[in-house]
């Protein structure tokens, strides 16, 4: 019986890591990407088929699909884009550099994959497309902006081709993680030290004091957050069910704020994220 085939971005550490093994044990071919080589000889090493994808290079999209597609004969069950990381900041203080760049990790090249994808998906009569968003794809809290951003922006293009999509054999999904263990936070450093100039910042003390000490100084876990195979079997599920719901929660938070923001005023919500 032939495996399922699934392509898995980010998968050097975190949720990626994780879907790649977990969906590895359950039977299915894995294609784990990651931006970088030594990441992908790394889970090489550990059994997996894995090669570089790099969001921000459209050559390097075109490259791993169509590696992809040769390993497969041009097949392609789903795609599980999860690859992205935060940009953290003030709003007032991120240049155009870093809301661009941001934008073309996080937004551009999911879709500029998904384009690629979905004539594959049409011509074999059958696929799905999970794109990883976040509790910030559809709330926002201070200095993540940027990040917040992209995610809202995915949202929204991703229930788009939701609606496009719905008489046709593909399926589109978000799921939607809270705080999940992973390498996010330790990965922002280089974009944070990169783009913001935090010392001649009108919120100056507010980085000194709160931002920059939880940027660098680890406090242990977040309250409620969750192993990255909390997200794995959301995943599974998406992938698996007969009619996979548009949206899948992860975390407690994430069911919480969801249910919040429904049905309380903006002025309110503002108040309560305040202790985020």
């Amino acid at each position: 019986m032939t495996k399922k085939s699934i392509l898995i971005t980010g998968c050097s550490s975190g949720i990626g890591y994780d879907a790649a093994h977990g969906l590895s044990a359950q039977g299915w071919r894995v294609f784990a990407t990651c931006r970088a080589e030594e990441d992908c000889e790394k889970l090489r090493a550990e059994g997996l088929e894995s090669f570089p994808l790099d969001y921000a290079d459209e050559a390097s999209i075109t490259d791993a699909l169509a590696e992809v597609l040769k390993r497969t004969g041009g097949t392609l069950d789903a795609l599980f884009n999860n690859g992205a990381y935060a940009q953290l900041g003030a709003v007032e203080d991120l240049p155009r550099g870093a809301l661009r760049d941001i934008f073309e990790t996080n937004f551009f090249g999911y879709f500029d994959l998904i384009r690629q994808v979905l004539p594959v998906m049409r011509a074999q009569g059958h696929g799905r497309i999970i794109n990883c968003s976040s509790i910030l794809g559809f709330m926002a809290i201070r200095w993540r902006g940027a990040y917040c951003a992209t995610k809202f922006a995915m949202e929204g293009l991703t229930d788009a081709l939701r609606l496009e999509l719905s008489d046709s054999p593909i399926h589109v999904v978000l799921i939607e993680p809270g705080p999940i263990t992973s390498s996010i936070r330790k990965n922002a450093i280089p974009q944070f030290e990169k783009w913001i100039d935090w010392e001649n910042s009108a919120h100056r003390e507010r980085y000194d004091k709160q931002l920059r000490v939880r940027l660098y100084e680890s406090s242990g876990p977040d309250r409620f957050e969750l192993p990255s195979s909390a997200v794995t079997a959301k995943l599974l599920r998406a992938l698996t069910a007969r009619r996979p719901r548009p949206r899948y929660y992860v975390t407690t938070p994430t069911h919480i704020m969801g249910f919040i923001k429904r049905i309380v005023p903006t002025r309110l919500m503002d108040w309560l994220v305040q202790f985020t």
